[in-house]
């Protein structure tokens, strides 16, 4: 019955998600409807010591990232920055090459640590105009920004301050350059393999005669003349150059012994050492904005309601995920759950990489969320990775990029988040859009992380 109230439950999770409702409300009641359909009546215990133990511990943990990323990605997408980085690579490929230099764009924002969301915003009045002067199909363009912003840049290459590279850091001690190697192939091959399929799509409207298809969308490109696109990228390599700075030469060098005392946990430099330098790399990048913002006149005055709206901006995804890792916390304490775990592990018995891929992508497909998924199944699965890990000889950095890989594959189905404000931001609708973003961000994604894990194994790569 266990087994049951859990699948029950993670269904109308997955329903909900998609009707719109908010995981803030749906987590905790599905999680309290799956303890109680399992049988056990202890449903308020487990609200307040599990759910809120487990969504607490997220929060406290990872806060400072969000809140320095939202604040940082609004600093970009005021400034102009984000606009002059993607108008770079719109001058360096030209319009024959429009989707390449949107990807790519999309990408290297994604990388520098711009949230998904700010950079679907800023990329798509230029992208539509880009795709109306050129004409290609508006339809495409949510397949071009989903391929920039959720795949490649975002689990795969190691380095990118997105939260689905820094969230296994803790987990395995790990910083966010884990196994660059394997990162760097599979994103090259995310990317090369996304890149053919779109314009293999551009191919097929232009020999059919199709356009465009609406008419021309007159938008706001702002006011401001863009910034150089030296400087407009400068931030970004300052978190990405600091970041790898901090994390593999100067953190290391510190004396933090006292870590070990009682009031600080007992902790491993090894569990804080990413999060430590990313905040730091972050903190930089946002000195650096701002001082451009002080420079500037016309921004100077807006400038705390610009730190106000990015800090605000950083509580829905923060607690959206947080909620998810508690809803994963309860669903693990349930009896259902280790048959469920140990059918995962049954289908890729002795190897932890295969069972990552699995176990990570169902639960971020029925989540609808990359964050949400890779958080509960580390949350729950973890240890038994790293231990598996261990007897098979796989060191915890090819478990950390594994484990961010696979968030970006089932995650993005229909009832994805992102994927729903991507079609919304582009006036889409799934019908007309969806196929390129799941053919890009979820099977491209999917296959490329199982050929290389499966190769990978079947040669002895990875021990």
């Amino acid at each position: 019955m266990s087994v049951l109230a859990i699948l029950l439950s993670l269904g109308l999770l997955m329903y909900g998600a998609y009707r719109g409702l908010s995981v803030l409300v749906l987590a905790p009641l599905l999680a309290g409807f799956a303890v109680l359909l399992s049988g056990d009546l202890a449903w308020m215990g487990t609200y307040t010591q599990v759910f809120m133990v487990a969504l607490g511990k997220f929060a406290v943990k990872y806060f400072p990232i969000f809140l320095l990323g939202s604040i940082f990605g609004k600093l970009m997408e005021v400034t102009g920055f984000a606009r002059s980085v993607a108008q770079g690579f719109l001058k360096v490929f030209g319009h024959s090459r429009a989707i390449l230099a949107i990807v790519l764009a999309c990408g290297l924002l994604t990388y520098g640590g711009v949230s998904a969301f700010v950079v679907v915003f800023t990329i798509y009045p230029l992208a539509s105009a880009l795709f109306w002067e050129v004409k290609i199909p508006k339809r495409l363009i949510p397949g071009a920004i989903a391929m920039g912003a959720f795949t490649f840049s975002m689990t795969a290459l190691p380095g990118n301050a997105q939260i689905h590279n820094l969230i296994p850091m803790s987990y395995f001690g790990t910083t966010a350059f884990a196994a660059p190697l394997l990162g760097i192939v599979a994103g090259l091959c995310m990317f090369g393999l996304g890149s053919l399929w779109l314009q293999k799509r551009v191919k097929e409207a232009r020999t059919s005669g199709e356009g465009y298809g609406y008419e021309q969308e007159f938008l706001e490109m702002g006011a401001h003349k863009p910034a150089p696109f030296v400087l407009a990228v400068a931030p970004i390599l300052v978190v990405i150059c600091a970041n790898y700075i901090f994390s593999e030469s100067i953190i290391p060098t510190w004396d933090t012994q006292y870590l070990a005392e009682a009031k600080f946990g007992g902790v491993a430099l090894s569990k804080v050492l990413g999060i430590w330098s990313m905040l730091i790399s972050l903190s930089l990048g946002i000195v650096l904005l701002l001082f451009q913002m002080f420079r500037r006149s016309d921004l100077r005055a807006s400038l705390a309601k610009t730190i106000n709206e990015g800090a605000m901006g950083s509580l829905l995804p923060t607690f959206n995920t947080a909620s998810e890792v508690g809803y994963g916390a309860t669903i693990a304490s349930l009896a259902g759950f280790a048959l469920i775990r140990d059918g995962i592990f049954s289908v890729s018995p002795g190897s932890p990489l295969l069972a990552e891929v699995l176990s990570i992508n169902v639960l971020a497909g029925i989540t609808g969320s990359a964050s949400g998924g890779l958080s509960i199944a580390l949350e729950a699965l973890g240890d038994q990775f790293i231990a598996l890990g261990q007897t098979a000889g796989i060191s915890n950095e090819y478990l950390h990029r594994v484990a961010s890989m696979s968030s970006g594959g089932l995650d993005t189905f229909p009832h994805n988040g992102a994927v729903i404000t991507l079609l919304a931001v582009c006036g889409l609708t799934h019908k007309e859009s969806y196929k390129d973003i799941a053919v890009v961000s979820l099977f491209i994604p999917l296959v490329v992380t199982v050929t290389l894990v499966t190769a990978g194994s079947l040669l002895g790569v990875f021990s």
